[in-house]
């Protein structure tokens, strides 16, 4: 029995990829997966808007210890207004990192409270 026209199948297909269409050259292990980590460049400002929530305490983390392996002494993390909950997350961290000299509300031109200027040791 054939199939009926425009069942959404080619006839002979064989469920193998055609050899040019998109896709055939990704490989699971590419940069581009949703799960892989992403390289930034180490600057004196991060802005967490990317990040998902449950991500901003490692971000932060690994990016004030990536800052101070580049000799960045003077840092601007960009945390956004909201509500204050990242404003929160970021400064519990900056209290408790031994690296910190001082931190404080950015000035209105650079974000004013929804960044935090930092200063390291």
């Amino acid at each position: 029995m054939g199939r009926a026209e425009g069942d959404g199948e080619d006839e002979g297909d064989d469920g193998a990829a055609d050899p040019g269409s998109p896709g055939d050259d990704c490989d699971p292990g590419d940069a581009g997966d949703p799960g892989d980590p992403i390289e930034l460049p180490i600057t004196d400002v991060i802005d967490l808007h990317s990040f998902r929530p449950a991500e901003v305490a490692d971000v932060v983390r690994e990016y004030l210890d990536a800052a101070y392996a580049k000799g960045l002494r003077d840092l601007r993390i960009v945390h956004g207004r909201g509500i204050g909950v990242q404003r929160r997350t970021v400064r519990v961290l900056l209290e408790r990192d031994p690296r910190v000299v001082s931190f404080g509300d950015a000035a209105p031109e650079a974000g004013g409270w929804g960044a935090t200027w930092v200063r390291l040791r």
